[in-house]
Formats: C-alpha cells, structure tokens, sequence
C-alpha cells in the first residue's frame, strides 16, 4: 500500500476561556476515520508546487531543512492551507498590502471550485491578487499512519493562529460538523466517549494543552520543530538470512534501538531460549509457549551483571526454567511478576526452590486462569522502589487486564516493563469480573503521564514512540466503546449476544463469542458511568446518559 504525502492545518484563536482550536467532524461515511474530529487537512496534490511562486516567507529549501527532507516542504504547508480553505472556509492568505483576507473577500466565492479540483490554489492567487505567508505557519508534529488502516499517510501538522473575519463552516461533504474548542476540553469529550478522536489528533491537542494564547504557541512551535525519527527501512536479519524492515513492522523500533547505526545485525524474530540484550543490564529470554494469545512465547527480562532481578519468569516449563537458571549463572536475588496468569508466574516456585530468591507480587485473584500456587514474600505498592543492578525499578499498578497486574518502569532507562497491559501487535483481553475497562483505560492514561522511552512488554518485541502505542490502545477501545453505545441507543432494551453482533459487526461471527466478553466489558464501563444499566438479562440506555 503506497503512503501518501499529507498535511494537516491547525487553526487556533484566542477567547477569554483560553486558547482554542477548530475541529471539523468527518462523515460517517468515510472510509477512513469515520465520524472522527480532525483538524483541517489532506493529501499533497500535484499541482502544489505551482504555489510556491505566491508564497511569502522562506523558501522551500529552508522549510525542506527544517522538516529534514530533501525537497517540497513548501508543498505540504501549501496542502494544509488549501485544505483548511476546502474544508473550514478559512484561508490563509494576505492581499497586495499585505492585509490578511477578510470574511466578505471575493475569495470565498471559489471555495466550491477549489474543493471540486477546478481551481488550484495557485489559481485563486493569481485570479485575486493573493499571497499565501508561509512564515506564519509553524511545523507543528510528523505522524504516518501505522499499517492495518484502509489508507496511509505521510502527515505533516502545521499550526497557525486563524485569520480575524472569517467564519468556519463545514463542507457538509467530507465533513458534517464543526467546533471550536479547548484543547483540554476536547482531550475530556473524548475520554469520555463524547466525541471521536484520532491518535495525531489526541498527541496535537496534548500539545496545545500546555499554552494559554496563541502567541506562546507559535513562539514555542517556530522554535522546536520535531525531531525526525526513523522512517525508513531497516536492515537486520531473521533465519541467519538479510532482511529489510519496513517502518511499523513488528521488529522495527527494537531493530533501529539496537541497531542505531543500521548495521543489519539484530533480529527480526523472537526466538525461544535465545538471550537478547535489550537495553543496557536487561536480557530478554522468550519461554516456548507460542500460540495464539501468547504470541511468540512469554518474554521473561533478566536485569543485572553478576546478581540478577528476574521479570515474568514464565510457565513452569523445565526447559525455560534451566535455560534462565544457565543465562543467570543460578544467582538470582530476586523474581518479579507482573500477574499471575498461567504463562507468567507458575515457574517462580521452581526457581524460589532453587536459588531462595525474593519474590515480589500480588496475590493471585480467583478464576482458572490464575495461578493459585503463586507465594510473594513481598506485596509492593505503587510507587515502590526495587534496586537492581541494571537500576531502579518503580512499581505501577496497571489494572484493566488483570487486577492484581504491576508494571515496573526502569527508571534510569525510562524503560517499561509492561507485562500484558501492552501488548505487542495486539490487543489485550479484557475478560469480567476480574477485566475491567474502566480500569484498564484509566490505568492506560495513567502511564501517560510516565517519562517512558521504549516499552519491553511481555509478548513481542521492544517497542517505541510509547505515547502513541498508549494513544492507539486508549483509541481503540473508545472507538469500540462507541459503537456499543451506539448499538445499545439503536437497540435497547437488548441481550448480550444481539448488541455484540451488532457492535462488532466487522470481525467474522465465529469470535462473537469472544468478542461478546469484551463487549460485556465496555457495558460495565458504560454502568460504571451511568451511562447505561441492566436489567434481568438486558441492557438498557441510561435515559439521563
């Protein structure tokens, strides 16, 4: 699937509440992100260069520079102008004295024919003797589209302060609707399931959230543009043979971790008993128990150099029991376990026996998943500290999949150790009583307000950008979440299995009644809320929702 170029326009204003910014709501629709809130913003046509010769401002090479590639960042900044224009109404554009255009200008009455492709932007210019000033946007934030999406974009956000006199108004084709609004309002509509936001959304108004004019805003967006991260293909190997990773794949952000200089050495899968130095004083030792909720197999962590602190050491498989007993040198000071699901914790026991190690967690809750034979010396709270050798650990308590699940972040490293809260290349499950959503979500924000480089979790490889894998989990389920409240307004009063066929309409009916565990999760939720109530065997929308 080919990624398309994109740029996207963020139009701010001052109130008296504080700085706000416009939303546009997408059709519902779309094939891609329908019904969501965006910024104004599409893909980068061809016929974008012809602009550059009515902007103002630096040229393309300094704007290329400044969005580390080789040529044409003067064409995304004139993409997200166009597109604001289309989309919003509002364009960003000065006349020949300089003054920026108003409401009532002549300009306004080509909208339909910019939007319909008759007109270029460089078009309108010409035809109204107008500028584009280029220098009063701001490169703002970088986001491509992580494969599984129908479409995929390259994006570039950009930010500017709106034009006084002109009004917004959606197109009423791509888009329906449309608000200004604060950042942190927003941020709370969506975490409440009011409205529908994507992950570069959510990162952007994040952003936004930390200034209360508009003026602050531009000062700091012109004075840090984004870091550029690796975005390009990756060499390492898999099968002793040469590969090349593409952005997204499953082995990329550790391959680019590890192999910084792109010397095509790491891995690019995860092997049973074969030790992985992941970060510095940290060996990742994969348990042979793939399948198809455990991935590759467990990932257990051995932190230290000559005395060891053991991370999830597995199911009670002898092979995987002797192969860290071997890699550790048998002296292990102290076992830790994030819950106590089958293919985490039954192997403490052995490797308690063996070298009278400490052992740190929960107790086990009850349910057959759980390993009831688990025995901690120590229960930590949250906000504990455990010395190791590779560092610090800080324990977190991260309910949602389990109840009794602890995340331990590595201080110095800014290293997670995420257990099944995060999980790579799926999503976890969140099965009652002993699931809860509420709890999952709210823990999932939690960790946002952590300082975490990568995350080590414990199916799959090491992952980067945690805020936006953390913004994708919380996405996700709120999406979800949305249409089983929409599911259950359309069809309430209704039992379980009618709402999850419906709800979950978009994956085959043979995991319904997987599907149907999750779906009891969000109603809870939704309970928890108010926002929905049960009653006999039917669920009913809460009339004060």
């Amino acid at each position: 699937m080919d990624i398309r170029p994109a740029a996207t326009l963020v139009l701010t204003r001052n109130t008296s509440e504080g700085l706000e910014v416009l939303l546009l709501q997408r059709t519902w629709d779309a094939v891609f992100l329908p019904g969501y809130f965006v910024f104004p913003g599409g893909a980068v046509d061809a016929q974008e260069p012809h602009g550059r010769e009515h902007a103002l401002g630096p040229g393309d090479a300094e704007i290329s520079q400044i969005m580390s590639v080789d040529e044409g960042g003067a064409d995304y900044m004139l993409a997200a102008v166009r597109e604001c224009f289309e989309e919003a109404g509002i364009l960003v554009a000065v006349d020949k004295q300089g003054n920026p255009v108003s409401g009532d200008h002549s300009v306004h009455g080509d909208r339909e024919s910019v939007f319909r492709g008759e007109l270029s932007l460089a078009d309108v210019c010409r035809k109204h003797g107008l500028s584009i000033p280029l220098d009063r946007l701001a490169y703002l934030s970088h986001w491509i589209t992580p494969p599984g999406p129908p479409r995929r974009f390259d994006t570039r956000f950009f930010v500017t302060t709106a034009p006084e006199g002109q009004l917004a108004s959606h197109d009423g084709v791509e888009t329906i609707d449309h608000v200004w609004i604060r950042p942190e309002d927003a941020l709370e509509h969506h975490r409440s399931g009011r409205r529908l936001l994507g992950l570069p959304t959510i990162r952007t108004l994040r952003v936004l959230s930390d200034f209360g004019t508009t003026d602050a805003l531009m000062r700091y967006a012109h004075a840090n543009p984004p870091e550029p991260y690796p975005s390009k293909p990756w060499p390492a190997l898999k099968n002793g043979r040469p590969v090349t990773l593409d952005p997204g794949s499953p082995a990329y952000d550790e391959a680019t971790k590890l192999d910084p200089e792109g010397e095509g050495l790491t891995q690019a899968e995860v092997v049973p008993g074969d030790p992985v130095e992941v970060a510095a004083g940290v060996i990742r030792l994969t348990a042979p128990n793939p399948g198809m909720m455990t991935g590759p197999g467990t990932n257990t962590y051995l932190l230290g150099h000559e005395r060891f602190t053991v991370i999830d050491p597995g199911p009670a498989n002898e092979t995987h029991i002797e192969r860290i007993l071997e890699v550790t040198g048998g002296v292990i000071d102290q076992v830790l376990v994030t819950h106590t699901h089958q293919d985490h914790s039954p192997a403490v026991a052995a490797l308690k026996k063996r070298t009278g190690c400490r052992v740190f967690g929960w107790p086990a809750p009850e349910g057959a998943s759980q390993d009831q034979t688990f025995r901690a010396d120590d229960e930590p709270e949250h906000g504990d500290l455990i010395v190791t050798e590779a560092g610090i650990l800080r324990v977190l308590h991260t309910p949602g999949h389990a109840s009794n699940h602890l995340c331990y972040l590595l201080t110095d490293q800014a290293l997670l150790f995420s257990g099944d809260h995060i999980m790579q290349g799926s999503t976890v499950v969140i099965n009652p009583p002993d699931g809860d959503m509420k709890a999952y979500i709210e823990s999932l924000y939690d960790l946002l307000a952590e300082s975490i480089h990568f995350i080590a979790p414990a199916h799959g490889f090491v992952m980067g950008q945690p805020e936006a894998v953390i913004d994708f989990l919380i996405t996700h389920r709120l999406s979800r979440e949305h249409k089983v409240a929409r599911a259950l307004e359309a069809l309430t009063p209704v039992d379980l299995k009618t709402l999850t066929a419906m709800a979950y309409d978009d994956v085959p009916a043979a995991i319904h009644g997987l599907a149907a565990r999750s779906a009891l999760a969000h109603l809870l939720k939704l309970e928890a809320e108010h926002r929905a109530f049960r009653k006999d065997d039917l669920w009913h929308i809460s009339p004060d929702r």
